[in-house]
């Protein structure tokens, strides 16, 4: 077997690693999310979900990588043969993912060009869903491709394509290296563009207005549990396999809390400029900063062209700013989203890595058309919402439920990342991940169960919700079993083996 690729410096790891945590989500999930559940007040069940659940699984996938050296469905495997399939389930999750991801991308691109000028005009929503997305009447009414999609989502899949030939050293490190930084400071640029502006002091009154008795209500720990589930990268193999490639001596506790709180810090100053020009946005019309809140792809490409158009200067520039931020975050998580899949066929199948980028960017590129049809941001709404609800927090409470209680393998890990640490990690770790973090998880997906089926989502047809919502569920686990069952050709990965 070849030699394993490394990252060339611990601090490309990190910038990896964060660049996968802070994609979309930070910038128009997280401070709707926050708003929603107690401004201010959301920062105290945010923190401890973040120390009792998010830190802990990522310092676990951490170790997993770092200690058996391979893709997911590797790991697993070496763990017991048995449990091979959670490691293909979290690949197929991730796979799903990046079919749509890469399509929102593409409208950050598309964006970032009509920035100039503003070239979305005064109707915004006409604009992104009519003359743009050209959106269908009806959820099954898929209609033919949309080219102003189609041609941008071509031209990021071919940039994703470069990046991923190039490797861990000479692609993905040394875009994280280049994009991670650019973005930082362009969203430091934003935050402090959106506080100067007119009625700024509105939206953040809004934002961080701490409403305490929130704290009563199970349903903002549920979504604090879930916010920080879904940022950090875990529980779909993107973390085992960048920790894979670290060498014998890195710090695995620290780099875990540096990435955590880096990504957290990310979502915070988002939260900031975000608030900061819904509030112009809202003063500048004379209505509350409650009507113009919203989250998602309407916040980012409906309401955001609407403050960029109320600009008193610059607005071009701030476009290509913010949709400029939109595309290089996208694009570091989109990479790393397709890592796990590249790692795990190059194994399986004992393919060069080349071989296995083409199979898997290929694939995932015909998948994507889907997505680029007149009907397609129903159809990414819907597999997006159940991938998410149903995919990556069930594979993440069945493998802490495996490594914490079935193999009980938390001291042994625990020995291997304290033996390469220099911030020893104790009893809290192995107490969270035993305890804590299945509990919040498990009653995260049944309160989003019992909602599931209190009212259909976004009021879609039930043939629609069925066939590709939890079709698509249903699917990445089918999957995960097939690909179990088939042989690994590499040899030296063959006779290894693993417990049984």
């Amino acid at each position: 077997m070849a030699t394993r690729e490394q990252w060339n410096t611990k601090a490309g790891f990190l910038l990896a690693a964060i660049g996968s945590a802070i994609g979309l989500g930070n910038i128009w999930r997280y401070p709707y999310i926050a708003y929603e559940n107690g401004g201010g007040a959301f920062l105290i069940p945010y923190f401890i979900a973040l120390l009792t659940a998010g830190i802990p699984i990522l310092i676990l996938e951490y170790s997993l990588g770092h200690r058996y050296k391979g893709s997911a469905p590797h790991v697993f495997r070496k763990l017991s043969q048995k449990w091979e399939w959670l490691g293909w389930w979290q690949i197929f999750i991730s796979f799903a993912i990046i079919t749509y991801y890469v399509i929102i991308i593409g409208w950050a691109l598309s964006y970032t060009f009509f920035s100039f000028g503003t070239r979305w005009g005064e109707s915004t929503d006409t604009f992104f869903f009519g003359q743009y997305l050209g959106t269908t009447d009806s959820f099954w009414e898929a209609g033919g491709l949309q080219w102003n999609v189609l041609l941008p989502v071509l031209l990021i899949w071919a940039a994703i394509l470069v990046v991923m030939h190039k490797g861990i050293r000479k692609g993905i490190e040394r875009a994280s290296k280049i994009l991670m930084p650019v973005l930082i400071l362009m969203m430091v640029f934003i935050t402090i563009r959106a506080v100067t502006l007119p009625g700024a002091s509105e939206g953040l009154n809004v934002l961080f207005t701490p409403d305490f008795d929130s704290l009563t209500d199970p349903n903002v720990w549920i979504a604090a549990y879930g916010q920080v589930f879904f940022s950090l990268s875990i529980c779909f193999g993107i973390m085992i396999t960048y920790s894979s490639y670290l060498p014998k001596k890195s710090d695995l506790a620290n780099s875990g809390m540096i990435a955590a709180l880096a990504n957290s810090g990310f979502e915070f100053m988002a939260a900031i400029g975000v608030f900061g020009a819904l509030g112009f946005l809202a003063v500048s019309r004379g209505i509350p900063v409650n009507e113009v809140a919203d989250a998602g792809v309407a916040l980012a490409f409906v309401i955001f062209p609407q403050i960029i158009n109320q600009f008193p200067g610059l607005n071009s520039l701030f476009g290509v700013l913010f949709f400029g931020s939109l595309l290089f975050a996208g694009f570091t998580s989109a990479v790393s989203i397709l890592e796990p899949a590249v790692a795990g066929v190059k194994e399986k199948f004992n393919l060069t890595r080349r071989g296995a980028v083409n199979w898997v960017c290929g694939s995932a590129m015909v998948v994507s058309l889907l997505y680029t049809t007149q009907g397609g941001i129903r159809y990414l709404d819907t597999v997006d919402h159940f991938i998410n609800q149903y995919g990556i927090a069930v594979a993440g409470l069945v493998e802490v439920i495996l490594i914490a209680w079935l193999l009980r393998k938390l001291d042994d890990l625990k020995g291997h990342i304290n033996a390469v640490s220099d911030i020893r990690i104790g009893g809290w770790w192995n107490f969270c991940l035993k305890g804590i973090t299945p509990i919040m998880v498990s009653l995260m997906t049944a309160f989003n169960l019992a909602a599931e089926w209190a009212k259909p989502y976004e009021d879609y047809p039930m043939s629609g919700l069925v066939s590709m919502g939890w079709g698509s569920v249903a699917l990445v686990i089918l999957l995960a079993f097939v690909f179990q069952n088939i042989g690994w050709r590499d040899p030296a990965i063959r006779l290894k083996g693993g417990r049984r």
